[in-house]
């Protein structure tokens, strides 16, 4: 029963291949330390995608350039991007067709992820203390042949202190000479986006973003340079917050984008400055 079981199930894969081969392509697959895809695309998401169609994205990571600090607002494709050239590199190592119009991927030993918010309860870890301890993993078990994707990393504590971790995590993979992983690090942190004058194979990329009045369009279309803006406030009032939320939200950041921060005994701040009853209340 197990070695028909294992028949059928080595069948059945190679099948699944042979269907997909109609709109994938068979990558090359060497020793070299190169990770070239061009067009790639998510293959599950454009399988869910009915009424649209899914914009692919290349990516080229060599022995010179071996990290992606990747900002752009949130929904625009950060994630989804950095997780199909994961799978692709999956994909070509079982010698799958992959979801590209052409791929070149050398041999790779591990793909490591940093990616979403989890906790472990029970076991007294947060989610932040989750996320450091996956991320200590990571630094202490990449190599050189090492794919990795991060998502974030430092947003579960204070402002400073992300960025200092952001900005070591991603620096360490980068020079340890035992290290020096393909890495793909998306980011709200701009502050990263200063490691590529300063750290050789560092690179900056953005999600494009088409901007017209008070709207935005997301493109999903990943481009060489960074990006000064996450576009959270759209974000929020798409999911739906209340508009006098929205309102002094907006005002806010233009107050802390000026430099204005608040005082320290108003370091509660209140939402609404306006008469009672609060419009919050009215609704």
């Amino acid at each position: 029963i197990l070695i028909a079981a294992r028949s059928i199930a080595h069948f059945d894969c190679l099948l699944s291949f042979a269907k997909l081969k109609s709109n994938m392509t068979f990558p090359t697959v060497d020793s070299s330390d190169l990770l070239h895809i061009e067009g790639g695309r998510h293959p599950v998401i454009e399988q869910a995608l009915c009424a649209h169609t899914f914009i692919p994205n290349d990516t080229h990571l060599d022995a010179e350039n071996r990290l992606f600090l990747i900002t752009g607002p949130n929904m625009a494709g950060k994630s989804t991007y950095i997780r199909q050239v994961a799978i692709i590199a999956i994909m070509a190592q079982i010698g799958a067709p992959v979801p590209a119009t052409k791929a070149h991927i050398g041999i790779i030993d591990k793909v490591f992820s940093r990616i979403g918010a989890s906790d472990d309860l029970k076991r007294g870890q947060s989610t932040f203390m989750v996320e450091m301890s996956e991320t200590a993993n990571i630094l202490r078990n990449a190599t050189p042949r090492s794919l990795v994707i991060l998502d974030e990393i430092g947003r579960g504590t204070s402002t400073y202190d992300g960025v200092a971790i952001a900005w070591a995590v991603a620096e360490y993979l980068l020079t340890q000479k035992t290290k020096r992983a393909k890495t793909l690090f998306a980011t709200h942190y701009f502050e990263l986006t200063a490691m590529e004058g300063k750290i050789p194979g560092a690179i900056n990329y953005n999600v494009a973003v088409h901007e017209a009045a008070d709207k935005i369009t997301f493109l999903h279309k990943i481009k060489r340079g960074d990006t000064d803006k996450s576009y959270g406030i759209h974000v929020a009032r798409l999911a739906g917050l209340p508009a006098p939320a929205i309102e002094k939200a907006r005002q806010m950041l233009c107050e802390l984008e000026t430099g204005k921060r608040p005082k320290k005994q108003d370091a509660q701040l209140s939402l609404f400055e306006t008469p009672t009853p609060s419009p919050i209340l009215e609704e």
